[in-house]
């Protein structure tokens, strides 16, 4: 797997556009061996998501909205720096910034719909209730003796 492992999918078609993301590499903080100081592994990916030509306009405003709070104008930034290998940390941020996007473009949900609930059933559960707190008030061992 030593190689990066190409088009991060969004959704359906739509990917990662490989050209226009922008990577900075810097020293981790995190679990490493006397290498740790000397190996830029942690990964910083920037996306121009107001910029690009590479979602759909309805995906990308609806992006724009949800990670309004996210935006530094317009550009959302993944950082990872788990791993100590870098491009094992450039694979967990593309996909992490894939994911992102993925959950940001998705279509708001359906509104929910109340079920109807049959009367008689409603009507049971009523009496079920009501027999079960006597059940209960029986148990309460005041009138005993």
């Amino acid at each position: 797997m030593g190689h990066m492992s190409g088009p991060y999918v969004i959704r359906g078609s739509v990917s990662l556009p490989e050209a226009e993301l922008m990577w900075r590499f810097s020293r981790s903080s995190g679990p490493g061996g006397q290498h740790v100081n000397t190996s830029d592994s942690q990964v910083e990916l920037r996306f121009d998501l107001a910029g690009t030509e590479a979602l759909p306009e309805v995906w990308k405003r609806r992006a724009l909205e949800r990670l309004a709070g996210r935006l530094v104008d317009g550009v959302i930034a993944v950082r990872a720096s788990e791993h100590r290998s870098q491009w094992r940390n450039r694979e967990t941020a593309a996909v992490r910034l894939a994911a992102l996007l993925a959950e940001a473009t998705a279509p708001p949900p359906k509104p929910r719909r109340a079920t109807r609930i049959p009367r008689g059933i409603n009507e049971r559960r009523l009496q079920e209730k009501k027999q079960r707190s006597q059940t209960k008030r029986g148990r309460s061992g005041r009138d005993w003796h």
